[in-house]
């Protein structure tokens, strides 16, 4: 088999840092114009390396939240034990051990794949330009179009994120049918921190993908308390997540050692939406399997950055 669009986006020339950056027209044009190529590239890449990619399933999840949001499915009424695992650090803020640190291994070696696959892939330029992350959402331009990606992509998104959202943060039911990924590294020699920030987001969920072992010195998130201004500094673990609305300011600590890699998702309405007022609200329980319900909403194609 030639795998022809594999070749041809291979032999593409990449728009400079600089043009990025600037957020060039010829940016814009680069990755519009090979839009179709590059999906195709990812599906030939795919079946190019079908005995050696790692298969990503659930089994990468830790197997208490696997458990308990397994459950849940089955019967919303037990939907209590998938809040348990997630601790407020402080208020809006809940961390989980998302991923089980044995298993990360397993993504990993599919991600180092990736990177070694030679196909044009996007970085985020949101606040900055991450130079060591891509673009995971198929609404935006350049993602990782890899088919077996996008379906653990999803099943992250539709069974885990979104029901786990809104049992913490109800006030985003119906501002969560859209959703938004990408992945960032934290370098000391290229990209080091990020300021103060919010995100254009209902929620975020921020997860870490170091291995066990693979320490970083500096790189913790600052939390901002919106009301108080108090800080909350926090470190990640292997596998763990921290899930905020995204009204919450935080910032990344400047890092100084190691690298720091990480997935970010974010859950938003059509075309951007997100809840007027993005307070505490309680949870009616009522909701329960409204909460635990896949989103029956078309996808649109807005995308933040």
């Amino acid at each position: 088999m030639a795998f022809e669009q594999l070749q041809h986006a291979r032999a593409l020339n990449l728009p400079s840092r600089e043009a990025m950056l600037q957020r060039s027209p010829s940016v814009e044009y680069f990755w519009r114009n090979n839009k179709n190529l590059l999906s195709n590239a990812w599906a030939e890449w795919e079946m190019s390396k079908k005995d050696e990619l790692v298969n990503l399933n659930q089994s990468l999840f830790d197997p208490n939240l696997r458990k308990a949001i397994r459950l849940a499915w089955e019967d919303p009424t037990k939907e209590s034990a998938v809040k348990k695992l997630w601790h407020e650090v402080m208020p809006g803020v809940y961390q989980c051990q998302f991923f089980e640190p044995q298993r990360l291994t397993k993504l990993r070696e599919y991600l180092e794949e990736v990177s070694n696959a030679q196909i044009p892939l996007r970085p985020p330029y949101g606040i900055v330009l991450n130079r060591g992350g891509m673009m995971l959402d198929s609404r935006s331009l350049g993602y990782l179009a890899a088919p077996s990606f996008q379906a653990f992509y999803r099943d992250l998104i539709d069974q885990y994120m979104r029901p786990i959202s809104r049992l913490l943060f109800p006030e985003i039911m119906g501002y969560d049918t859209q959703s938004f990924g990408f992945s960032i590294q934290y370098q000391p020699t290229t990209d080091t921190s990020i300021r103060p920030h919010t995100d254009a987001s209902a929620v975020t969920l921020n997860i870490n993908l170091n291995l066990p072992g693979e320490e970083f010195s500096g790189s913790a998130v600052d939390f901002f308390n919106p009301v108080t201004g108090v800080k909350h500094e926090l470190v990640f673990e292997p596998g763990t997540a921290v899930i905020h609305r995204g009204n919450v300011p935080h910032a990344a600590q400047p890092i100084t050692s190691g690298e720091r890699s990480n997935f970010v998702f974010w859950l938003y309405g059509k075309h951007g939406q997100i809840p007027a007022n993005q307070t505490a609200k309680a949870i009616d329980k009522d909701d329960a399997q409204k909460r635990w319900s896949l989103s029956t909403t078309e996808h649109d194609d807005y995308s933040p950055f």
